[in-house]
């Protein structure tokens, strides 16, 4: 898959408090959001600062006043569009200079009563669950580094805010799974 030139990273006049992967996934979910809802899945290749400079001469300058060893995301273009997510991971696989992959999906959360009587036909199901009137929209960010590192990061639209962003590590293991998978 071919990058976008725009990496993310974090200011360097700020002392991050956080592991390096979580600064990179919250940076990135931040990145996400900006954009707004009803995004299509958003898949992002994670490596660390110096390394992108040294393989990307045309984004040394844009690292230069980053932490070297800190790690930056680079969206993935042409994503290819899917009704089935596990089937695409399924299928990808990173060259050894990618440190990590992230994810961001959006995804319709209904209480576990209301997934009881959902039709047996995917489509049908996703328009029951789009109308039942305890859905949710949530935003996942989930990164996963090659080594095992993951967080999982969930944004509710009706708490649309930096501030109420939920951060874990168990909060999607499927997806962590998923994206594991692609560096076997």
């Amino acid at each position: 898959m071919r990058h976008h030139s725009r990496v993310t990273s974090q200011d360097p006049t700020v002392r991050p408090v956080l592991s390096p992967l979580m600064s990179c996934a919250v940076d990135t979910e931040q990145h996400v959001a900006a954009a707004g809802w009803d995004q299509p899945p958003r898949l992002f290749a994670i490596a660390r600062n110096g390394d992108i400079a040294r393989r990307e001469p045309a984004l040394a300058k844009q690292l230069a006043r980053v932490d070297p060893d800190a790690y930056s995301t680079i969206e993935q273009e042409g994503m290819p569009s899917t009704s089935s997510l596990d089937s695409m991971l399924g299928r990808l696989a990173w060259p050894d200079e990618v440190d990590g992959v992230a994810l961001a999906v959006e995804r319709i959360v209904v209480p576990p009563e209301a997934e009881r009587d959902l039709p047996d036909d995917p489509e049908k199901a996703a328009e029951a669950l789009a109308v039942h009137p305890d859905h949710e929209d949530v935003r996942l960010l989930v990164a996963v580094l090659r080594d095992g590192e993951s967080v999982c990061l969930l944004r509710q639209r009706k708490h649309d805010s930096d501030d109420k962003v939920a951060i874990g590590k168990d909060i999607a293991p499927g997806l962590v799974e998923a994206l594991r998978a692609t560096f076997s």
